[in-house]
């Protein structure tokens, strides 16, 4: 076999993956399963967390390897994590290095791909150490600003020329975004970065639910005739801003309703702000809803309201143009390369109404102008699933990972 012919092998380094899924994980699956299994071979490293879930596992295209400190089924998601599991986060940089160390002897990789500047890089960065002769690919997911994550984490503050060389060792940087870009190039980084945004799996948002199927939904979640449904999918932390759409309820009539979709540790605090604002009959919360039933959420929904803090790209929002229900956004992190609201980018085809950063009244008043304006609605909806359908399925987004950076590098 000639070395032209061989195929290529790739060692992911991930703080998580299935079953602990968030957009990363998925963009990983995603993308993986779609690069020729003739051409590449993928390993990963992650941690393992849960006793019960095998060390070895093939998953899809990945074979992964499972490591560190277990408990029986923590939430790693959530802030109140066990101690076992910090610990194994904590670690990770050393027992993640030593294992591909290992690895690497069997099985002679051609590259490193390092999911997010987190503990994972950190165990891709010592691997890049001892082996400055394989490329090191760094994917950048995460919309904080340093300040940010420095905040969330003062240990960097300490670690900062280790953190910094994450970033500075990399041989390419791939963005999801345009603002993510600009946070890496902040840093110091001089080499190519590439942008390609996540995505979405167009064709099964867009596609029909089964009648029985929408039916059964909105009768599990009182949707009545005349009742319009604001939609919002994510974990329920404050930096989504759905306590800032349940305060909006309070400025909009008393059929429109808000489902939210999704679990983590603020719902106690959500509950208290529908509650002492009036509009607690009007919340439903449907709880973690796995991502194949989503589509169907969408489809019962009528408008889709995310009004984000922090936001590196927003794949929720794709899904809702796939689906095609209109979309209300804040302008913050990666929004801005996907969605244009006609008043702020009148030379772009509209795909979405902007709302400001912690203003419910302004949530209100995009919600309200969609259901007085059903001409704006049928364009927006338009032009955002066409704009989804061109640039943001996973067919295209893997094409790109891999003619730009694999075949690139190795």
């Amino acid at each position: 076999m000639t070395y032209e012919n061989k195929k290529k092998r790739i060692l992911i380094f991930s703080l998580t993956y299935h079953p602990f899924i968030g957009g990363a994980e998925l963009a990983i699956k995603e993308i993986t399963d779609r690069i020729p299994a003739s051409e590449y071979e993928f390993d990963m490293i992650t941690l393992r967390f849960d006793k019960n879930l095998p060390e070895i596992e093939r998953i899809g295209n990945v074979t992964v390897h499972r490591i560190g400190i277990t408990t029986d089924s923590p939430r790693i998601s959530d802030r109140n994590i066990p101690f076992a599991a910090k610990l194994a986060k904590i670690l990770f940089p050393f027992s993640s290095f030593f294992k591909a160390r290992a690895l690497h002897k069997e099985r002679a990789y051609d590259m490193t791909w390092a999911m997010m500047a987190n503990y994972a890089a950190f165990g891709a960065l010592l691997f890049k150490y001892a082996n400055p002769q394989i490329p090191y690919f760094l994917e950048l997911q995460d919309g904080n600003t340093l300040a940010q994550v420095k905040a969330r984490q003062p240990i960097l503050r300490l670690l900062w020329p280790f953190y910094r060389n994450i970033y500075l060792k990399a041989d390419i940087i791939k963005a999801i975004s345009h603002f993510i870009e600009k946070l890496a190039r902040g840093i110091g980084f001089t080499g190519p970065i590439v942008v390609i945004p996540n995505a979405v799996d167009v064709a099964r948002f867009s596609a029909e639910v089964p009648k029985e199927m929408e039916v059964e939904l909105k009768s599990k979640f009182g949707k009545k005739l005349g009742d319009v449904f604001l939609f919002t999918a994510s974990r329920l932390v404050l930096s989504r801003g759905v306590e800032d759409v349940i305060r909006a309820l309070a400025h909009l009539p008393q059929n429109v309703k808000l489902l939210v979709a999704g679990s983590g540790d603020e719902k106690a605090k959500l509950d208290s702000i529908a509650k002492k604002s009036g509009v607690q009959s009007r919340v439903i919360f449907a709880g973690q809803v796995s991502h194949s039933e989503l589509p169907a959420y969408y489809k019962i929904s009528d408008i889709f309201v995310r009004p984000s803090i922090i936001e590196g790209f927003g794949s929720s929002f794709v899904e809702a143009f796939a689906a095609g229900i209109p979309v209300v956004a804040t302008p913050v992190g990666g929004i801005n390369d996907f969605l244009f609201d006609p008043e702020r980018s009148p030379d772009k085809p509209a795909t979405g109404l902007f709302c400001e950063v912690r203003n419910p009244e302004s949530i209100a008043r995009a919600v309200t102008r969609y259901m007085k304006e059903p001409v704006l609605v049928a364009e927006v909806v338009q032009n955002a699933r066409t704009l989804a359908e061109k640039d943001y399925d996973w067919e295209t987004i893997a094409k790109d990972v891999k003619t730009k950076i694999f075949d690139a590098l190795v």
